[in-house]
């Protein structure tokens, strides 16, 4: 079965996680970016992934989760994309901006694959 390769960047989301004192007491701003690769049969939108559901699960694993490594929501955003019985590998980048603002620092991310 052929394979192709979907990718979504820029998918904005709230979430509470981080290491530091209070940060997970209020919502924060992340960013993520997937590499989705998946079997295709054909042309038609039942042979891929509805984009705008994988962007929802991805926003959904930000919302719903609360962890302390960024590592950590990475591979929870990755699993939950790949749920779909087409999907063999997604790669989920997991960005937070404002992480390390004081430090000089524009973006820190995490990469987690889940195949």
């Amino acid at each position: 079965m052929p394979s192709a390769r979907v990718y979504l960047s820029g998918i904005r989301a709230t979430g509470r996680h981080g290491a530091n004192p209070g940060e997970r007491l209020e919502a924060q701003e992340f960013v993520v970016d997937l590499d989705v690769t998946l079997d295709v049969d054909g042309d038609s939108l039942d042979d891929t992934v509805d984009y705008r559901a994988v962007a929802d699960a991805a926003r959904d694993a930000v919302a719903s989760t609360s962890f302390q490594l960024l590592e950590s929501l990475a591979e929870a955003v990755a699993r939950a994309v790949y749920q779909w019985s087409n999907v063999v590998r997604v790669t989920a980048v997991v960005h937070k901006p404002r992480a390390a603002e004081h430090m000089g620092v524009d973006d820190v991310a995490a990469e987690a694959t889940v195949s």
